[in-house]
């Protein structure tokens, strides 16, 4: 998949492909001037858009493929954050120092997905003292995923639906649980661009975009995760939100946010 960016010599409209790290170094095919393009946008946000770009376009099945492994990058990412605030709050300074660990560490399970969903759940008991109640296989839709991926089933676009929605209210409702908590993992990835941005070869041009999507656009825009919550002390009545503001369902807040982001997702080519 591929994203419009502009060269900063000529500015005229370049296609560039996705790569894994964010960072795009690029050369302009109609001027050749060289510019790397660092994307602010974390792993499981761009494959999150990507399966509702498929959905979108009628590739049910390879929606359902980028839907399961963003929510799998997203534990990665929960894990992450948690672990550099953690560092954090422990009075560790040397936040470099911090990171090198995190990833030495991560390689242990980084090709063993059982053992990642173990450290998120030992992550989340941590960081929010209870249960994770959402890593059920019928929470996940584990049955729905599998079938899909590993025996070949074709679904339905409303099954597809479902499942879509289902992983982006436990995203959301995760990222809203995280706070500012999440801005670690972030501060993670500048770490990395800047050190790309130093090795670059002079005269290269380094661009940086903001790229909103399902999830930035929500969390910059201030909006609040599925529900809202009493805070302690404070009466039902007193917060009871308008009915016109009643917390969504899955569906219907997918739908939402899909309505609002959809025409800007458009803009990614294949």
């Amino acid at each position: 998949m591929r994203f419009p960016a502009v060269c900063p010599q000529c500015q005229r409209e370049v296609q560039v492909e996705f790569a894994d790290s964010a960072v795009h170094d690029v050369t302009c095919p109609h001027c050749r001037a060289r510019f790397c393009v660092f994307v602010r946008k974390q792993k499981f946000e761009v494959l999150f858009d990507l399966g509702t770009r498929a959905l979108m376009d009628g590739y049910a099945r390879e929606a359902v493929a980028s839907f399961a492994a963003a929510l799998e990058r997203f534990f990665e990412f929960y894990v992450r954050s948690f672990a550099l605030e953690r560092a954090a709050l422990q009075g560790q300074t040397d936040f470099g120092g911090a990171a090198d660990t995190l990833e030495s560490t991560w390689r242990h399970v980084a090709s063993q997905s059982e053992r990642q969903v173990g450290m998120m759940a030992l992550a989340y008991l941590l960081r929010e003292g209870r249960e994770p109640d959402f890593l059920t296989a019928k929470a996940l839709g584990a049955d729905f995923r599998n079938r899909v991926i590993h025996r070949g089933y074709l679904p339905r676009r409303e099954e597809v639906d479902t499942y879509a929605a289902r992983v982006f209210a436990l995203i959301d409702r995760l990222l809203g649980e995280l706070g500012t908590g999440a801005a670690h993992a972030e501060l993670a990835q500048e770490r990395h661009f800047a050190a790309h941005l130093a090795a670059l070869p002079d005269g290269t041009t380094a661009v940086f975009e903001e790229h909103p999507g399902m999830f930035r656009a929500r969390r910059f825009a201030g909006v609040s995760p599925l529900g809202t919550k009493n805070l302690p002390g404070q009466s039902a009545r007193a917060s009871a939100p308008a009915k016109t503001a009643a917390p969504m369902n899955d569906a219907q807040a997918f739908q939402k946010a899909l309505t609002e982001r959809g025409p800007l997702l458009k803009g990614l080519r294949k």
